[in-house]
C-alpha cells in the first residue's frame, strides 16, 4: 500500500493540528486500557502525551516514551510528524483528572463517569456547545483542521455510543490483544441500563454512555467551517456516528492501517456505515529497523493523539514518506 491510500483533493493554506484530551473512569478499570503503566495511570496518559508532542520530552514525572515492550508512544510519532511540518499543535482539555501542564483550550469539563453505574458525561449538551464555540474559533484561525484525540479507555466508551446508536461496532485496542470479552461485558451492561431509560437522542446517548472527549469533538465539528479530518480510530468512528445520528455533515477519518487491518475490530465497515470515507495511512514500521515501531505492525498501540492524521498532514504538505518515517525513526530512537 501507498503511504497514504488516495491523495485527496484538499486545497488549504492555513492547516492546524489539534488534539482533544479527556479521562473516562472506565481506564481505571483493570484490563480495559493499555495506554499506561497501570488502571490509575491511565488518568495522567492524555497529559503526559501533551508534553511528549508539544515540547519533545516527558516534562512533569520521571516517565519514558514507550510501552513496557519498548514499542514508541503514538505521541511521538505525532511530535515527529508535527515538528517536520513545523507545526505547533493545539490541544483542548475536555475533561481531565488533573490539570493540564501544557497550555490548552479550557472547556472546564470533568473527566466521564463509568457507564454501568449511571450518567457518564452529566453536561454532555454543555461540552458539545463549548465545542461549537472553538469550532468556530479554529475556523478563523485555519482553513485545515486535523483533529486528534488522547482519551484512554476511549474505544470501549466509543463501543458503548456506536452500539447505543445502532451499529453492530467492534472496536480496536491499544493492546495487541484485544480485551474483546471485558468490553462486551461493559457494553452490555451500559446497553440493559440505557434501555430502562427509553428512547433516548443522540446526545443523550452521549451523556449516558460516552466521554467528554466525544461531546466537545461534535461540537467542533458541528461548527468548523474548513476541511476537517478526524484523526483517530474507531473513537473518532463514534464521533462521526453522532454527528451521522444528528443528521450533520460527517467529516471524514484518517488513520493508520494497522487500525483498518485490525481483525478484532470493523472500522471499515463502520465507516462505511456513519459515511466517514476513510483515508488510510500505511507508516512502514515494519521496514525501519526498529524493533519497538516494529510492534505496531503486530497490533500493538496502533494508533493515538492523532498520529495517523499527522502523518497525513506532514505528507500533505509535500514531506516525501521517506522523509516523514526517518524523523519517526530518529525521534523513537531519541527514546531509546
Amino acid at each position: 500500500m501507498a503511504f497514504l491510500s488516495e491523495t485527496p483533493a484538499i486545497r488549504f493554506e492555513r492547516p492546524l493540528f489539534a488534539a482533544v484530551l479527556g479521562n473516562t473512569l472506565l481506564s481505571t478499570v483493570p484490563g480495559i486500557s493499555g495506554a499506561g503503566p497501570s488502571p490509575l495511570g491511565t488518568l495522567l496518559t492524555p497529559i503526559l502525551d501533551a508534553e511528549l508532542v508539544l515540547t519533545g520530552a516527558i516534562t512533569s514525572r520521571d516517565a519514558r516514551p514507550n510501552t513496557p515492550t519498548g514499542c514508541p508512544t503514538p505521541a511521538s510519532v505525532t511530535r515527529a510528524a508535527t515538528s517536520l511540518s513545523g507545526l505547533v499543535p493545539l490541544f483542548v482539555n475536555a475533561g481531565l483528572a488533573e490539570r493540564p501542564t501544557v497550555p490548552c483550550l479550557d472547556v472546564y469539563g470533568a473527566p466521564g463517569r463509568d457507564p454501568r453505574y449511571g450518567t457518564a458525561v452529566p453536561d454532555a449538551a454543555r461540552l458539545v456547545g463549548a465545542g461549537q464555540e472553538i469550532g468556530r474559533l479554529l475556523s478563523s484561525l485555519s482553513d485545515l483542521l486535523v483533529l486528534g484525540e488522547c482519551v484512554p479507555g476511549g474505544t470501549t466508551t466509543a463501543l458503548c455510543v456506536l452500539r447505543a446508536l445502532g451499529h453492530p461496532a467492534r472496536t480496536s485496542s491499544s493492546y495487541a490483544a484485544n480485551p474483546t470479552e471485558q468490553k462486551e461485558a461493559v457494553a452490555r451492561s451500559v446497553l440493559a441500563r440505557l434501555e430502562r431509560l427509553g428512547r433516548l437522542s443522540p446526545l443523550d446517548v452521549l451523556a449516558e454512555a460516552g466521554d467528554p472527549m466525544l461531546a466537545v469533538a461534535t461540537g467542533i465539528a458541528e461548527a468548523y467551517t474548513g476541511t476537517l479530518l478526524l484523526a483517530g480510530g474507531t473513537q473518532q468512528l463514534a464521533v462521526a456516528a453522532v454527528l451521522h445520528a444528528l443528521g450533520e455533515p460527517v467529516p471524514r477519518v484518517v488513520t493508520t492501517s494497522y487500525v483498518r487491518d485490525d481483525a478484532s475490530a470493523n472500522f471499515a465497515e463502520l465507516a462505511e456505515r456513519v459515511g466517514a470515507a476513510p483515508l488510510y495511512v500505511d507508516p512502514g514500521f515494519g521496514d525501519l529497523g526498529h524493533a519497538g515501531l516494529a510492534r505496531y505492525c503486530l497490533g500493538e498501540v496502533k494508533e493515538g493523539m492523532g498520529a495517523g492524521g499527522a502523518l497525513a498532514l506532514a505528507a500533505l504538505l509535500g514531506h516525501e514518506p521517506d522523509a516523514i518515517r526517518g524523523a519517526v525513526l530518529e525521534t523513537a530512537r531519541g527514546y531509546s
